[in-house]
């Protein structure tokens, strides 16, 4: 990564502006449901507070769409943060209160704050300047780490790097440059990706920039049923995005030999645990069935070429993974990640709804690396340029 990151400034005495990503999911009772956002951010906080820098935290929280909205508050996260490192965490609620300056400069090396919802304010989305320079004048020095973030040009993720002395990577960042980097450039052979989720319209492109760099694109999902009906197949009510059409019938003109579809199909008559099952080759998909994960025949196929992967991208579920009576597939497809994990393989796994069925199989800490970015980690694999990224200073 040629960005300069948080070890390469002095922190001591210095107020450290860090852009965190807390956008945590919420109780129906405003408690966090998990805290993962926020423990992937305690190596940099830690080490600010190591090297007596004052640690003032930046982030959104849900879509407020430039309103205050109570329930969107980050105060509960700053009484987690508190808990989590083991001291007092400092909650800005007005963040353009005449003293709130004075309060960061007079604070001790080693402070921590946190500042309420950026996006109470319509000028965060705007990437507003007077909004960025602003945040800007809270701090010393600007750190992102909140690669969840990257792709999109806000005040707190791109404007305010403009008018800050230095903006560097904090660890997490970098550890997701890093990984993903790895995906895109060099990586060890056989290199496989697993591409699934719901709509094919969210991995057209990943699939597009994968394609030339690995050995095996193993296509799963509900986005196969694309496939399936531009094939001339029944798919009776398995989802279907008609204006995606025309894209998936130039995949299947590449007539890549490392583009695999599934050959057998699990379909099931609704989708709950009571469900009735079948498990059926592509071309005897029943008339209102829904497909809902991989076929026995294909699972074995796709684990057995996966296990003998030196590189692994996950992203996007094999199929519906939280009824458990369609689990399977998933299992299997965890299993054969992990055992090649456990062989020297580097396994990256992207995507909000991966991350959520590797939890539910228990298997999260058995892989290289599990991405903390949803649309942002998409889009580094489709080989975009992320505005959060970009503007970092550059190592010289």
């Amino acid at each position: 990564m040629n960005k300069l990151t948080i070890r390469d400034i002095n922190l001591k005495d210095k107020k450290i502006l860090v852009r965190v990503d807390y956008n945590v999911p919420l109780t129906s009772n405003g408690e966090i449901a998990d805290d993962t956002r926020i423990t992937a951010t305690l190596p940099t906080i830690e080490y600010i507070i190591k090297n007596r820098g004052v640690a003032i935290l930046i982030s959104h929280l849900g879509k407020p769409k430039g309103k205050v909205v109570k329930e969107l508050s980050l105060r509960p996260v700053a009484q987690r943060l508190s808990e989590l490192l083991g001291q007092e965490v400092v909650f800005i609620e007005d963040l353009f209160s005449p003293s709130l300056k004075t309060t960061l400069d007079q604070a001790q090396g080693g402070s921590v704050f946190l500042l309420e919802n950026l996006r109470f304010f319509p000028e965060e989305e705007k990437n507003d300047e007077d909004f960025s320079r602003y945040l800007a004048s809270l701090g010393d020095i600007y750190v992102n780490d909140a690669f969840a973030t990257a792709h999109r040009a806000h005040a707190s993720t791109y404007g305010v790097a403009k008018f800050s002395s230095y903006a560097v990577a904090g660890f997490l960042m970098e550890r997701e440059i890093s990984y993903l980097s790895y995906l895109l450039s060099e990586p060890q052979r056989p290199y496989v990706a697993i591409i699934g989720g719901a709509k094919i319209k969210d991995k057209l492109g990943v699939i597009k920039n994968l394609i030339s760099k690995v050995d095996y694109l193993l296509l799963s999902g509900g986005l196969v049923f694309n496939f399936f009906k531009v094939m001339g197949y029944e798919i009776g009510k398995s989802i279907y995005d008609s204006e995606m059409e025309e894209e998936t019938k130039k995949l299947i003109d590449l007539n890549s030999l490392k583009l695999h579809l599934p050959t057998d199909i699990l379909i099931a008559n609704n989708l709950t645990e009571d469900a009735e099952v079948k498990n059926v080759k592509i071309n005897e998909i029943l008339q209102n069935w829904i497909g809902v994960s991989l076929g026995d025949e294909t699972t074995k196929k796709y684990s057995d070429i996966i296990k003998q992967a030196k590189t692994i991208v996950w992203a996007g579920p094999v199929g519906i993974f939280e009824v458990d009576k369609f689990i399977k597939a998933s299992q299997k497809i965890g299993e054969a990640i992990v055992s090649a994990t456990e062989n020297g393989a580097t396994s990256v796994i992207g995507g909000g709804d991966t991350v959520a069925c590797l939890s539910k199989l228990g298997i999260k800490d058995k892989v290289s690396y599990v991405s903390t970015g949803g649309g942002a980690t998409l889009e580094f694999l489709e080989g975009k340029t992320l505005p959060g990224i970009e503007i970092l200073n550059e190592k010289k």
